[in-house]
C-alpha cells in the first residue's frame, strides 16, 4: 500500500525536513497555521501548505489509511499535535523532540500515549549523525564500549536574550540538553545504578544550572557526566574502548585517542548528507518512512527516560 506522507508546521524545522522529503523524492503533504510562515514556507521550497491547522484540516479531511506524519511545530504545541493527529487516524508518526514542552506534560499524557507505543517515534536526529553510525562502528570493531563521559554544558548568556513560547526556556533542560543525554545513554544503555547530584545557580529562567552524576548502565558500561551552565563548556560525549578513546566534540566530529598515546587524530568521516541537509534528518527520516525503527526512540522508551533518568538528574 502506498504511503502518504504529511509535515505538520512551517517554521524552520518543517524547511529542513521538506528539504529532505524533496531529496528523497517523497510526495507530501504540508499542513501549517499562521498565513505569513506558510508563504515563507511557499517561497522557499515551491510548495503550498494547507492553512489553519490540523484540526481545521481534519474537520474536513481524513489521513489516509497507510499516513506517515511529521510533526514539526513549537515545542509547546507538540503535545497536542501529536494527540490530535493520532485521535485522527495516523498511522505513524514522527515528533520532534522533545515530544512535550516538559517532562510533566509528558507523564500527563502517558496513557492516552500507551495504545500507540510502537508507532511513535521522537526525533533525536543526533542518533543518525555520520559521527554517531561511525563510533558505533569503531566500538564495535574494539569488542564493545567500556566507559563514557558526557557534558551537555548550554551557553546561558545566548539562551538568556531569546524568544521562546512560555514554559520552554524554563524547561530547557528537557527541551533541549536532552540531545546529548539521550545520545548517550543510547550508546551506553540506561542507567541502573547511579548517583545524581544538581544545584541552581544565578539564571532565573531554569531551577538547576549545575549537573553532575556517575554510575554504571544496563549494558555494564560505566559513565560520568557534567555539565555547568554558568561556566564555560559545550555539548561532548566521549568513549572509551580497550583500544582507543573517541571523542565527540562538536557531535558532529571525531577525534581519535589511541591506547598509549597522547596524540589526537582526526578522523575523517563520510559526512556529506550531514553537511547537504540538517545533520541526521536525512537517515532519520529514511528510518522513519522505511519503518527501520532500530535507531529511532519510541514515545513509550522515550516516557521512560524522562521519568526515570531526566527527572533524576534534575
Amino acid at each position: 500500500m502506498e504511503k502518504k506522507i504529511y509535515l505538520i508546521g512551517t517554521g524552520q524545522m518543517a524547511l529542513d525536513y521538506a528539504k529532505v522529503l524533496v531529496a528523497q523524492n517523497h510526495q507530501f503533504i504540508v499542513i501549517g497555521r499562521g498565513e505569513s510562515s506558510a508563504l515563507k514556507f511557499e517561497q522557499t521550497t515551491g510548495i503550498k501548505p494547507i492553512t489553519g491547522g490540523i484540526n481545521k484540516y481534519l474537520s474536513i479531511n481524513s489521513f489516509y489509511e497507510n499516513s506517515y506524519v511529521i510533526i514539526a511545530t513549537g515545542t509547546q504545541d507538540l503535545m497536542e499535535t501529536m494527540l490530535t493527529v493520532l485521535r485522527g487516524g495516523a498511522y505513524r508518526v514522527l515528533v520532534e523532540k522533545p515530544a512535550a514542552i516538559s517532562i510533566e506534560e509528558l507523564l500527563a499524557n502517558e496513557k492516552k500515549l500507551e495504545p500507540y507505543a510502537d508507532r511513535v517515534f521522537v526525533a533525536y536526529n543526533r542518533r543518525f549523525y555520520a559521527s554517531v553510525i561511525e563510533a558505533q562502528k569503531l566500538i564495535e570493531e574494539d569488542g564493545g564500549l567500556q566507559s563514557i563521559h558526557f557534558e551537555f554544558t548550554e551557553w546561558a548568556h545566548k539562551i538568556e536574550p531569546l524568544e521562546k513560547a512560555p514554559g520552554v526556556k524554563e524547561n530547557w533542560f528537557f527541551a533541549n540538553s536532552t540531545h546529548v543525554v539521550d545520545l548517550a545513554f543510547h550508546l551506553a544503555g540506561n542507567p541502573v545504578d547511579w548517583q545524581t547530584y544538581s544545584k541552581p545557580g544565578k539564571i532565573k529562567w531554569h531551577k538547576k544550572t549545575n549537573f553532575a552524576g556517575a554510575g554504571i548502565t544496563d549494558r555494564g558500561v560505566l559513565f560520568t557526566y557534567l555539565s555547568n551552565w554558568e561556566s564555560a563548556g559545550r555539548w561532548s560525549i566521549e568513549l572509551y574502548t580497550n583500544a582507543k578513546r573517541i571523542i565527540l566534540k562538536p557531535l558532529e566530529e571525531i577525534d581519535i585517542l589511541n591506547k598509549g598515546s597522547i596524540v589526537l587524530n582526526k578522523f575523517v568521516l563520510n559526512d556529506s548528507l550531514d553537511k547537504a541537509f540538517k545533520p541526521g534528518l536525512y537517515l532519520q527520516i529514511a528510518a522513519f518512512t522505511n519503518n527501520d525503527s532500530s535507531q529511532l526512540i519510541s514515545i513509550s522508551n522515550h516516557i521512560k527516560l524522562a521519568d526515570k533518568v531526566y527527572n533524576n538528574m534534575l
